[in-house]
């Protein structure tokens, strides 16, 4: 894996601006803040932020794979100013769940989501070196 940075760039803060990689490609749907059985156990973003990053792990681990291999993340969010206001505890609970790999990132604020109780869909694309 190759993170891309341009010469001459401002480095990019809890992301990259690209990655290249080959080998087993992994995409993982949008993970929701609910658990394995589809509840919820908690309104607050940052809690369901915690459970989608749990359920991106859990799926990437049946690939034999780990949050080392991902290579691209999409956040969609309901609310950008949440989202702006809480981004000290986003980085602390992403580095508990996910460590210190920083992917290509996009973070796009959604009308809504289909669940209407989540406030946050994550989607992954990982690679498992050849």
């Amino acid at each position: 894996m190759k993170f891309l940075q341009p010469p001459g760039w401002a480095p990019a803060k809890g992301y990259s601006n690209g990655v290249a990689a080959r080998g087993t490609q992994i995409f993982v749907g949008g993970q929701i803040g609910w658990n394995g059985q589809q509840q919820f156990e908690s309104d607050d973003f940052i809690a369901q932020t915690a459970q989608a990053l749990r359920n991106i792990v859990a799926v990437l681990k049946e690939a034999d794979a780990d949050p080392s291999h991902m290579v691209r993340m999409t956040w969609y969010i309901v609310d950008r100013v949440e989202y702006n206001a809480r981004l000290k505890e986003l980085g602390q609970v992403y580095r508990e769940v996910i460590g210190r790999n920083f992917p290509a990132m996009t973070c796009v604020q959604v009308a809504a989501l289909v669940e209407e109780r989540a406030k946050i869909e994550i989607e992954v694309t990982a690679v498992l070196p050849d």
